[in-house]
């Protein structure tokens, strides 16, 4: 089995079936948590899906795989009141799952742009790309949201076309520059200070980073797809950074 194959079964039987006993048979005895939601190890894991409510459910919107990195996007059902868009990414080791990362936030209803946070493409396309458009978004991400290099962003993203599915930001290069402006206005700064992850397959890439929105530490999951050498379309999970996890393995 492929590690997407893993990762898929073991979701499946996790968290489709709600079965604990997968646990055995699909998480490492030296599992890594770094989740907000559960306890290091197998029997945090085994917890969590022990607890789950019965009108639970996971839907599944993308799969990113990278080697042993395996990125999942996709929206929880009966976590809380609200659905929660998530990345979840797990590395796979032994043919189990071996570590575990993740980003939560409300489903909202009404974004800027008209979209949904997880509809749009969904289809991997031309592998063959993949080590090119890693190294254009990771080059996005160092240059522009790390760098602050606002100018060279025309080298990135798509003049033509650029779809956005964060809740706050219209589509194409007009709306980014009129969400950023406004956020200036308010002297409040997005700061990338660490990328700790690039996952690519084909023509997405996700990268996993933490930072400061304004004076919130705050983690950034962005999920890019690259059509003819830009960047068309962005995902997003930005969840704040918090301290009172029941694990001391950190969110990264």
């Amino acid at each position: 089995m492929t590690a997407k194959d893993i990762v898929l079964t073991a979701a499946g039987q996790l968290f489709g079936d709600k079965d604990p006993s997968a646990v055995d048979r699909w998480i490492a005895p030296d599992y890594v948590q770094h989740s907000g939601l559960a306890a290091d190890g197998p029997e945090g894991v085994r917890q969590l899906v022990a607890n789950l409510p019965a009108d639970f459910r996971y839907d599944l919107h993308r799969v990113v795989a990278d080697g042993d990195l395996v990125a999942l996007h996709g929206t929880y059902h009966g976590f809380g009141p609200d659905p929660l868009v998530a990345f979840d990414v797990f590395r796979v080791a032994g043919g189990k799952l071996a570590e575990h990362w993740d980003a939560l936030t409300p489903q909202v209803d009404k974004t800027v742009s008209g979209r949904s946070q997880t509809d749009g493409a969904t289809e991997v396309t031309g592998l063959d790309a993949t080590d090119a458009n890693r190294r254009l978004v990771a080059d996005f991400v160092d240059t522009v949201l790390k760098g602050g290099k606002a100018d060279t962003i025309t080298d990135y993203l798509s003049t033509e076309k650029y779809r956005q599915h964060n809740v706050g930001i219209a589509d194409d290069l007009d709306g980014l520059g009129a969400a950023l402006g406004a956020l200036a206005e308010q002297g409040i700064a997005m700061v990338y200070d660490t990328v700790h992850q690039v996952i690519a397959e084909g023509n997405f890439v996700l990268t996993v980073s933490e930072g400061r929105f304004g004076t919130t530490p705050t983690a950034f999951y962005d999920l890019f797809r690259v059509e003819n050498g830009r960047i068309v379309e962005h995902w997003d999970v930005t969840p704040e950074i918090k301290n009172d996890l029941p694990h001391t393995n950190g969110l990264f």
